[in-house]
């Protein structure tokens, strides 16, 4: 369908949106929703979340590898109890760069350019740590494709977001946590069965293979029509619209909807406009809930995971932790996404708060109440030195603690860790949803650094129990803050959201 075609059907359909009554818009909105073709968005998205996939594979990357360093021949390469957890913690700084760099890439490049943008740093990060003759090429190749992870944090929910429908934009938005954690079992599998066989250095060159599949099937995706608009690209805009939808359903609609929106927010933002609540509250919401969700503690239960099953004498072989926390995530993030658009959103915040508030509470407890003999060997002993210590005479009431943990990370996975990326790109409003969403992925992982930093010294001077019964306390806070502050968007346009904020009247949100 050309432009001149499609001009009177816009003009039409303009026409007719701004004067069917509610009811009866309501009415085509469902008709349009189950006229739409999503094979084409579902591709979109696929070669999207490629990024995450990138992303879950390079964050466990010191994984398999760390232990192979320890004990390479070559003092130059071979990492030592300063080295390895820098190695480890390092990708997070350059993941908080990442984020504060895609405050201007988003708005700049656009959410797609800067996704595809990503696997220059990513690409190098590789080339660097698969080519590494020192130490010093192996933390910069960290930092980068830590970078690279920053800038598709920050770009891929806010992509997904804006070319989805309400239909389906819950699902679709838990896609990048499920391939993230896909990343990251690809990287164990390979590091257990390939390692045998082949150096740590075809890791690195495996890493490769995600980035250039997704900037070759990104080259042939559409843009946001949301930004386009933003850039005043409205022919440009009402194709990618068309693409993504089908260009035999009535797309037009949808796209004077969006164009509405994006006239009401046609400049930037202002430094008096900061004090609007239409921004400043999802800001706060987005940003406050990235800062909680870190400070909830999985990155550090996941870091220090075997460090944590041998304090309390789990019975499980570290080789097979990292798989069986992989798979119980993928599961649970699995089931968040099927449930996101039928149950909604705050209600599986709540049962994840409250999961992961009922499994700290019970691993803080355990700990403490545990004999003082189970207490005493590794307390002091950091992730990279555990994994040599023997095991202690352990018996049925173990799995105390590995149940535990296994329910924390179900319980983060169901909601705190899928839902709180995709309320982020969903809330922001479009005039500041570039700079906002690299804001809120400098938060967290700048929380996520410094918590992972001050973890072993915390357990060192007060046990383990402490950060358990502190990340215990946090939940609770997210039950608090989930009933006072959320709202809930499932089934409601990017559109209908923004006008929530921009009024306060509830009645947008129904």
């Amino acid at each position: 369908m050309d432009a001149t075609a499609r001009e009177p059907l816009v003009r039409k359909t303009s026409s007719s949106y701004q004067t069917f009554p509610e009811s009866t818009v309501r009415r085509l909105d469902k008709e349009y929703l189950r006229s739409l073709h999503n094979k084409r968005l579902y591709l979109a998205v696929f070669a999207a979340v490629l990024g995450n996939f990138n992303f879950g594979f390079a964050l466990v990357y010191p994984s398999p590898v760390i232990p192979a360093l320890e004990a390479h021949p070559s003092p130059a390469l071979r990492l030592d109890q300063h080295t390895a957890p820098w190695f480890g913690s390092v990708f997070t700084l350059g993941a908080a760069a990442g984020g504060l760099s895609t405050m201007m890439l988003n708005d700049c490049l656009g959410r797609k350019l800067s996704i595809m943008f990503s696997a220059l740093p990513s690409a190098v990060g590789y080339a660097l740590m698969a080519s590494a003759q020192g130490v010093g090429m192996l933390l910069l190749g960290r930092v980068l494709t830590g970078y690279a992870g920053g800038v598709t944090s920050a770009s891929i929910p806010v992509y997904i977001s804006e070319i989805s429908h309400p239909g389906v934009r819950g699902m679709l938005g838990a896609c990048p946590q499920i391939m993230a954690v896909l990343g990251s079992l690809v990287l164990y599998a390979l590091g257990k069965y390939l390692g045998l066989v082949l150096d740590w250095r075809w890791l690195a060159v495996a890493g490769e293979v995600p980035v250039l599949a997704m900037i070759i099937l990104l080259c042939f995706m559409p843009n946001s029509p949301r930004f386009l608009l933003s850039q005043g690209k409205e022919e440009e805009a009402l194709g990618s619209l068309c693409w993504l939808r089908g260009k035999d359903t009535d797309y037009a609609r949808e796209y004077e909807q969006i164009k509405d929106s994006v006239r009401k927010q046609s400049h930037g933002v202002t430094c008096a406009e900061i004090k609007d609540p239409f921004l400043y509250k999802p800001i706060l919401i987005a940003g406050v809930m990235r800062f909680l969700q870190q400070l909830s503690g999985v990155t550090c239960i996941l870091v220090y995971l075997q460090s944590i099953f041998k304090k309390t004498s789990v019975i499980l072989k570290p080789e097979y932790d990292a798989a069986v926390v992989g798979l119980v995530r993928l599961f649970s993030v699995a089931i968040a996404a099927v449930s996101m658009d039928k149950a909604g959103r705050k209600i599986l915040l709540f049962v994840s708060a409250g999961v992961m508030l009922a499994s700290n509470l019970a691993m803080g407890i355990y700990i403490y109440f545990m004999p003082a003999s189970h207490n005493s060997t590794i307390a002091n002993q950091t992730l990279v030195s555990s994994g040599s210590l023997p095991a202690e005479p352990t018996n049925y009431i173990t799995l105390i603690p590995l149940l535990a943990t296994m329910f924390f990370i179900m319980g983060y996975a169901l909601g705190w860790g899928p839902i709180t990326w995709l309320l982020m790109s969903e809330i922001l409003p479009l005039k500041a949803r570039g700079v906002a969403s690299g804001l809120c992925v400098i938060v967290s992982w700048l929380t996520a650094f410094t918590l992972t930093q001050f973890f072993l010294p915390v357990v060192n001077a007060f046990g383990l129990e402490v950060p358990f019964l502190f990340f215990a306390v946090i939940s609770a806070g997210n039950i608090l803050f989930t009933g006072c502050c959320v709202p809930e968007t499932k089934g409601k346009s990017l559109e209908q959201i923004e006008a929530f904020f921009r009024t306060g009247r509830r009645s947008f949100m129904r």
